[in-house]
């Protein structure tokens, strides 16, 4: 029998490095899908800055439990801009799954 994929994202990890502070919980999600506005710029035409790019969205994706994200993006680091379409699509699930949280704990 397989395993289903894990979580887009862990919630429960953010929460308890936030020790339930949900306000901050809020803080640091909107800070997220700020910097993946920009990231998404950046993807659409990602040149030489492809591993930077990777490599911060890898970090941000870890820090808020984003581990597929961040998985992704730990490979793209070491491939080509070829992947970006890959990490946008991840993304885009991550920001979805982001804003309906936010929706349920009434921080967005």
């Amino acid at each position: 029998m397989t395993e289903p994929p894990a979580a887009i994202v862990d919630f429960d990890y953010l929460e308890s490095f936030t020790a339930g502070d949900m306000q901050v919980v809020s803080e640091v999600l909107q800070l997220f899908q700020g910097q993946a506005e920009i990231w998404r710029g950046k993807l659409a035409d990602p040149g030489d800055g492809w591993r930077d790019l990777a490599h911060t969205m890898k970090g941000a994706s870890r820090g808020i439990g984003a581990n597929r994200l961040a998985d992704a993006a730990d490979r793209a680091e070491q491939g080509d801009p070829s992947m970006a379409g890959e990490i946008r699509a991840l993304l885009d699930e991550t920001v979805a799954e982001i804003e309906g949280y936010l929706t349920r704990i009434g921080g967005g």
